[in-house]
């Protein structure tokens, strides 16, 4: 099969002919049609992310196919099938701490790199093979559809972060970071889910402005100064009511201040999540007041991607109409030409664009 290689850090994908994956059992062969590139691909290749991806491989996070093959555990796949592969691979032997490995992304810790060198390669390939369990049904789509459809993937990671704080209808949410791909596509898991009031605070004042077209008045800009206490004061203020949960999905090129200037509008007994970058290339780390937490009952919940459950759960909210992939504005690239769309990602980033590559 056909696929893109990643043979050294700060080289360009290379395109060739590698082995076909063998099916093992409790895995699936999958036929991929489309995969999405995220703006940050271009750094993730040249090690400025500094991820855990042994090398030579597949890159590429998941994506979405019809099933090649299935193994013999496999009850309710049928060749033919259109799914979505999802890149969380989990280990098997540990159900209360399991090991992750984000197959062709990368690894937390020597279990997931352990995990890694078995799902090592990703999406950019002509077949992908995934434990059972990542292939999600999605239903019957239009082909043409495919690459809108990874947009799923990038809605999973704000849902994983909602799911952890146990977000209700009627609640307030301050996404923190809600200009950015996902951060923004946040806004429109929060609303799906019956979120009474979305605060997107940002500097983008272009983005922010869009944010409010799309989704109307449930949605409250708030452009940011880059002061502490006034900042803090306009994000509270734009509140319909107290804000009962904040979800940080800030990038790592952000200081922990704006993180924290953010965190600190939640409201006693609120939830915060943490689910971005900050600190991860170098800076200060968050810190936030001990007294302010303890007093205020406040929990804090860190949170890498998602549940098993979730992306069955949010695809039947794409299914349902609740949740609009279509608004999202893809551009495709042949398998061919990935350099040029990784390049396309990295100059075209933000909300609702997508670079996908079609297999």
């Amino acid at each position: 099969m056909k696929a893109a290689v990643l043979k050294a850090w700060g080289t360009p994908l290379v395109v060739e002919t590698v082995p076909d994956p063998v099916l093992g059992t409790g895995e699936v062969l999958v036929d991929m049609v489309a995969t999405n590139l995220p703006s940050y691909a271009a750094e993730v290749f040249s090690g400025e992310r500094k991820y855990s991806l042994v090398l030579p491989a597949v890159p590429g996070a998941g994506g979405v196919g019809r099933v090649r093959a299935i193994g013999p555990d496999a009850t309710r796949l049928m060749v033919g099938d259109w799914v979505y592969c999802d890149c969380t691979v989990r280990s098997r032997d540990e159900a209360f701490s399991p090991d992750i490995t984000l197959q062709g992304v990368s690894a937390r810790g020597d279990g997931g790199l352990k995990l890694q060198r078995y799902f090592h390669d990703g999406s950019l390939a002509e077949q992908m093979r995934v434990p059972t369990e990542n292939a999600v049904r999605i239903g019957a789509i239009d082909p043409k559809d495919a690459a809108r459809w990874c947009a799923l993937g990038i809605a999973l990671v704000p849902y994983g972060g909602f799911l952890a704080a146990g977000l209700q209808p009627g609640e307030t949410v301050l996404i923190s970071g809600a200009t950015g791909n996902f951060g923004s596509a946040g806004v429109a898991v929060a609303l799906a889910m019956g979120a009474a009031c979305v605060i997107s605070p940002g500097r983008n004042e272009r983005v922010l402005a869009d944010l409010a077209r799309r989704f109307g008045p449930r949605l409250r800009p708030v452009k940011l100064s880059g002061n502490e206490a006034d900042d803090r004061a306009k994000m509270m203020k734009a509140a319909t009511g107290p804000i009962d949960c904040v979800l940080d999905i800030l990038p790592p090129s952000v200081s922990a201040s704006v993180s924290k200037t953010a965190l600190m509008t939640v409201r006693p007994y609120g939830r915060v999540v943490l689910m971005g970058g900050v600190g991860m290339l170098g800076g200060d780390d968050l810190a936030l007041p001990y007294p302010w937490i303890m007093r205020n009952c406040i929990t804090i919940h860190g949170q890498w991607m998602y549940p098993t459950t979730a992306a069955p759960r949010l695809a039947g909210l794409a299914r349902s109409g609740v949740l609009d992939f279509g608004q999202h504005e893809v551009t495709e690239f042949r398998l061919a030409d990935v350099n040029a769309a990784v390049a396309h990602a990295a100059a075209n980033g933000g909300p609702f664009k997508m670079t996908a590559v079609r297999l």
